[in-house]
């Protein structure tokens, strides 16, 4: 349990993958629906747990309703604050029958939402009741998937609890669904120009308000420039010397069109130390953009980390 498990090609699951996607999309919605605004959209974003990803508990009149996947015995359970649950399989089948059965379930626990049925972030999008083409579940895919996360979840924890400044959780954002985590330098951003498909303009610039370097894990995708598991970094606004900065460890390197550090999923996963290789990633990246950013460094970390050879250290 304690090694980091190897991922199945992107080809060998795609399809899993983008069935599960909008699956979790769907709760992802209800959370959107029912839990209160909080800054950054973070109302809206899911949580590992030791079985899977969960909404964390929402209000839901006068009770509070908890949704999770649950990748070990693959179902999903719905629990409200007053004991009833209700579950449903994780299997093969369509998003179509997926959505109409969600849709079930939370109205057999007395709760309605209203849930935009089109998947957000996602090229083409197809509405849920209508897609009857994703109707694939890889459970062995799938769980090793989650490992991965709970393992990328644990390093991502350690990391945040050495910064002061604010800083999001380790969370799961359900529309890119990837795993991240941000810190935040404390000064306003320029405006975002949007551009994201399948996201309004408003919530992407939300989002970016104010300066941030973030870090996550992302499973890749077939439409994307890089179509395999990675780690990723970057910066916004980025400053300028990104792309030509030497990060950490060897693997890692600056995409051009993502305008992100990556480092490959594979490579820490065969390395003799895979956490240290993570952290080193973390926090060579944070150190580049961080100095080259200009960040009050000695007011935003609860032990100053040196500054990579070559560049400030912020004032």
């Amino acid at each position: 349990m304690d090694a980091w498990p190897p991922l199945a090609p992107l080809a060998e699951w795609q399809d899993s993958l983008a069935t599960l996607h909008r699956w979790v999309q769907m709760v992802g919605k209800t959370r959107l629906a029912l839990s209160p605004t909080e800054n950054h959209c973070w109302h809206v974003a899911q949580y590992l747990t030791s079985r899977g990803l969960t909404t964390s508990p929402m209000p839901a009149g006068d009770r509070t309703l908890e949704v999770e996947f649950d990748f070990v015995a693959h179902q999903l359970i719905a629990r409200t604050s007053d004991g009833a649950e209700r579950t449903l399989p994780l299997a093969p089948h369509s998003v179509a029958e997926f959505y109409q059965r969600y849709r079930e379930l939370l109205r057999s626990l007395g709760v309605n939402v209203r849930m935009w049925p089109v998947p957000s972030e996602i090229a083409e999008p197809v509405r849920f009741p209508d897609d009857h083409a994703h109707a694939s579940y890889d459970a062995d895919a799938v769980h090793r998937f989650w490992l991965a996360l709970v393992r990328a979840d644990r390093v991502f924890k350690e990391f945040r609890g050495e910064f002061l400044g604010k800083s999001s959780p380790s969370h799961f954002w359900w529309g890119s669904f990837d795993l991240a985590c941000t810190r935040f330098s404390g000064r306003r951003a320029p405006t975002h120009p949007g551009g994201i498909p399948g996201l309004p303009d408003r919530v992407t610039r939300e989002a970016y308000s104010h300066e941030c370097i973030s870090a996550g894990f992302w499973p890749g995708s077939p439409d994307a420039p890089i179509q395999e598991p990675i780690f990723y970094a970057y910066a916004y606004p980025e400053p300028p010397g990104c792309p030509a900065a030497q990060v950490r460890p060897e693997p890692a390197e600056y995409h051009p069109v993502m305008h992100e550090w990556t480092l490959p999923y594979e490579r820490v996963c065969r390395s003799a130390d895979p956490d240290g290789m993570v952290r080193e990633f973390l926090e060579s990246t944070y150190g580049i953009a961080a100095g080259l950013g200009g960040w009050n460094r000695a007011e935003l970390e609860r032990v100053p980390m040196p500054a990579p050879a070559g560049h400030a250290s912020g004032s």
